[in-house]
This record gives structure tokens, sequence and C-alpha cells, in this order.
């Protein structure tokens, strides 16, 4: 399953880092992650993981496949 995670403000290579399952790219006062997410757990965790580095997540969507 692919996701796309639209986090706020424009995130540093060193923030992004820290989800090597995801590519990004910078939008208009946001920053979109998104990549290939293995199941339901991965999905929790990388969840978790926003939350745990204090990011405000906007949106997330599961992308066609």
């Amino acid at each position: 399953m692919r996701y796309e995670f639209r986090v706020t403000g424009r995130l540093s290579t060193a923030v992004t880092d820290a989800f090597p399952e995801l590519d990004r790219a910078a939008v208009p006062e946001e920053t979109a992650l998104f990549g290939t997410i293995t199941d339901e757990a991965h999905l929790y965790g990388v969840l978790v993981r926003f939350q745990d580095m204090g990011l405000h997540v906007l949106e997330m969507r599961r992308l066609p496949d």
C-alpha cells in the first residue's frame, strides 16, 4: 500500500531522514512524504514517529497502487 502524508512546514533533511522509507516533496508551506507502507503496524509506527517529533500531520491518504 502506498500512502501520502502532508505535514505542516518545510522539513529539513535531518528530520526527513527519520523516515527513510518515505520520499519527500516540498509544496507551499507543507512537506509531502510518500511511499510504501507494508502493513497496519508499519503505518502506526510512522504516525508515532510524526507524533514523537512534534510534527503536525495535515492529511494522510492512501494512494492508488
